[in-house]
């Protein structure tokens, strides 16, 4: 099955590991240009160098803070100066943040929100103008089943994801006749970078024993018996990125191994 009928560029934001690097190497496989976006500079360099000695595809990598409206604008000028324009775009950047709701601040509430809403807000504001001027894009945020249903200990969190549901499904009401679609992925427990240095500081924090009770119960809330890995999400994302999903756009779709059945 041909994914892409013509030349696409992507640009993915949290791009250099986890989710949307695996998503990433999808698509320079099928010959997609990739611009990955990242906060950490060296990391992401790193990996678009690595993604394109794997693929043979060209990739960059740029360094931006998302929340932040003139790097997202620099980002974007990087991305075009280099590759010409950006026809499908990955929201992936994300933080997280385990806390009871009691003991969490308003300071953090915002850092989760700009990182996590405003920054996704950014990034569609400064890249759909040209998707609509060219009458083409492909969007998917990345969220989370904790939006959908709450979550304890992720509330601000799932907030956060909340919005980006509600944002993407109605700007995909906008820009549908400008031949574009929306949509978002919503993944259960995977096993990136992130979730592995947040584990670790759980295990820290709860001692051995009593942590690995926790992973067998977690894991039995899973029917299909383990969690996630990036490719079993990125594995979504590419399709919906994809010419196949021309008539898929407003969605949330769970890849979540049975975890929440909706």
């Amino acid at each position: 099955m041909d994914l892409f009928k013509a030349e696409r560029v992507a640009l993915i934001t949290g791009g250099a590991r986890g989710m949307g690097f695996a998503c990433a190497r999808n698509l320079a496989r099928e010959g997609v240009k990739v611009a990955l976006v990242d906060i950490n500079g060296d990391r992401v360099k790193e990996s678009a160098r690595k993604l394109t000695e794997e693929t043979g595809t060209p990739a960059i990598g740029i360094r931006t803070d998302i929340s932040s409206e003139s790097e997202v604008a620099a980002m974007v000028a990087e991305a075009n100066a280099k590759f010409g324009r950006i026809d499908l775009f990955l929201n992936s950047a994300a933080i997280l943040a385990d806390n009871l709701f009691l003991e969490s601040t308003p300071a953090e509430w915002e850092r989760m929100l700009k990182v996590c809403l405003f920054g996704p807000m950014l990034c569609l504001r400064a890249i759909l103008p040209g998707m609509v001027e060219r009458k083409h894009g492909r969007v998917v945020c990345m969220a989370s089943d904790s939006g959908r249903l709450g979550q304890a200990r992720l509330s601000y969190y799932a907030a956060a994801k909340g919005g980006v549901m509600s944002l993407v499904k109605s700007v995909a009401q906008e820009v549908g006749r400008s031949g574009i679609t929306m949509n978002v992925v919503s993944p259960g427990a995977t096993n990136t970078e992130l979730r592995q240095e947040r584990e670790e500081l759980m295990r820290k924090k709860m001692g051995d024993e009593k942590y690995q009770q926790r992973v067998k119960t977690v894991l039995r809330m899973y029917p299909t018996g383990r969690l996630g890995e990036p490719e079993d999400a990125a594995a979504m994302i590419t399709f919906l990125l994809s010419d196949q999903a021309s008539w898929v756009t407003g969605q949330v779709i769970s890849v979540n191994g049975g975890f929440v059945m909706l």
